[in-house]
């Protein structure tokens, strides 16, 4: 059976990179403590500023424990020309502000991009953990709560303050959170970053084509985003994967092998070829169920016809085809469903033996086709459901992708 590898929680830091971000707060005194944890851990650590930070603590102190210079001044740097706020996060691995004021909080939220390290959140698009630090009314406060929610739906990860007493001399929920703790939580998401490593992913994704001439066909709506997306969110997460499409619009995600496909039988044929080689299918593709029984091989006029007959002949059933050759690939399937959600899913996960499917209802406005969000819920082969919230697809890729990984086989040695 197919073990699943982790990187040691010792050497998972080793060599990457991480910009610190640091506002100003009276606790960016801990930030201290967390570059000098981080940089013992082995990660390459570049320190970023704001403009109020400076006044709680020196930047030469970062530069010294870091080694690297520290980027604090957009316009009076020697090398501002160099655009340092580009350059700083360029192959970075992570981007960990700490503390985070509510003030950082908000331009991040808002893109307002007015010192050195809200420029810098402004530019970088990697992962991002941030750990508040304020008093505990300041952390309470709706426009607060609101802006952390905002950053939460578009991925960005919080580490929770901790309740206790505060600079201010109240007691309440606005402490940095400890820097051994925030520690834990970066190795933690490195981890998950690398949860797939060894294994090797097939997905499906996007519509299939079915041509009734040459100029005409059969197809719906699917854009394509859930395949992409979890193809995406997979490679991230250090897994080889193989990304078969029907035709879309959206650009093929760097590091993924491509497949191009039209018809819903070219994608059975490149499936069928590569099932054997992989250890999870995910048949994320809108499959046509029915396909013209004739392509006319001029277009069809239609001039002097009051009506047009087509008959129409099922498409191959790709999931009952790889089912019959199962080994010991896990097998997901997803079923698009307009009624009778759970049930129609359940009948398919138990007909076509699979190991999960995921439904999702596309009566439902806002989700589904097209959309940038989906709300799914997702049932194991125990028959056990869970219902996932309205998210953005990449964050709903990222949540099927922990129950995908909890049922993979384990080695003895696991």
């Amino acid at each position: 059976m197919l073990g699943v590898f982790l990187m040691s929680n010792n050497t998972v830091l080793c060599d990457k990179k991480i910009i610190l971000g640091v506002s100003g707060s009276i606790a960016a005194y801990k930030a201290v403590e967390v570059l000098r944890l981080l940089v013992q851990a082995g990660a390459r650590v570049h320190v970023v500023m704001s403009a109020n930070a400076v006044k709680f603590i020196t930047p030469l102190t970062f530069e010294a424990l870091s080694g690297n210079p520290v980027y604090h001044e957009v316009f009076d740097s020697n090398s501002s020309s160099l655009m340092e706020h580009i350059r700083v996060i360029e192959s970075a691995d992570l981007l960990l502000i700490a503390p985070a004021t509510a003030g950082i909080i908000g331009k991040m939220a808002n893109g307002i991009a007015d010192d050195s390290l809200s420029n810098l959140c402004v530019s970088y698009n990697g992962v991002t953990i941030v750990a508040p630090a304020m008093n505990d009314n300041m952390y309470a406060n709706l426009a607060v709560k609101e802006n952390i929610k905002k950053m939460k739906r578009r991925g960005v990860k919080f580490v929770d303050p901790e309740q206790g007493e505060l600079a201010c001399g109240s007691i309440g929920q606005g402490r940095l959170a400890d820097p051994s703790n925030l520690l834990e939580s970066i190795k933690k998401e490195f981890n998950s970053m690398n949860d797939f490593y060894g294994l090797r992913l097939l997905v499906t994704a996007g519509p299939t084509h079915e041509p009734l001439d040459p100029v005409r066909f059969i197809t719906n709506p699917s854009s394509g985003k859930m395949g992409y997306a979890l193809a995406s969110a997979a490679r991230d997460r250090g897994a080889t994967v193989t990304l078969i499409s029907g035709p879309t619009s959206i650009p093929f995600p760097e590091g993924v092998r491509f497949v191009s496909c039209r018809t819903a039988c070219e994608m059975n044929d490149h499936v069928l070829q590569m099932f054997s080689d992989c250890d999870i299918l995910i048949m994320c593709a809108a499959v046509g169920d029915f396909a013209p029984k004739q392509i006319k091989k001029e277009k069809i006029k239609k001039k002097g016809k009051s009506s047009l007959d087509i008959q129409l002949l099922p498409t191959e059933d790709i999931l009952m085809n790889v089912a019959a050759k199962k080994d010991r690939q896990l097998l997901v399937g997803f079923a698009a469903e307009s009624e009778n959600l759970t049930q129609s899913a359940l009948e398919k996960l138990r007909d076509k033996k699979l190991d999960f499917i995921v439904a999702n209802d596309i009566s439902s406005p806002g989700i589904g086709f097209q959309s940038e969000s989906n709300q799914v819920t997702l049932i194991n082969k125990d028959e056990n459901t869970k219902k996932l919230p309205l998210l953005p697809k990449v964050e709903i890729a990222h949540l099927l992708l922990d129950d995908f990984i909890k049922g993979m086989p384990r080695s003895e040695e696991s």
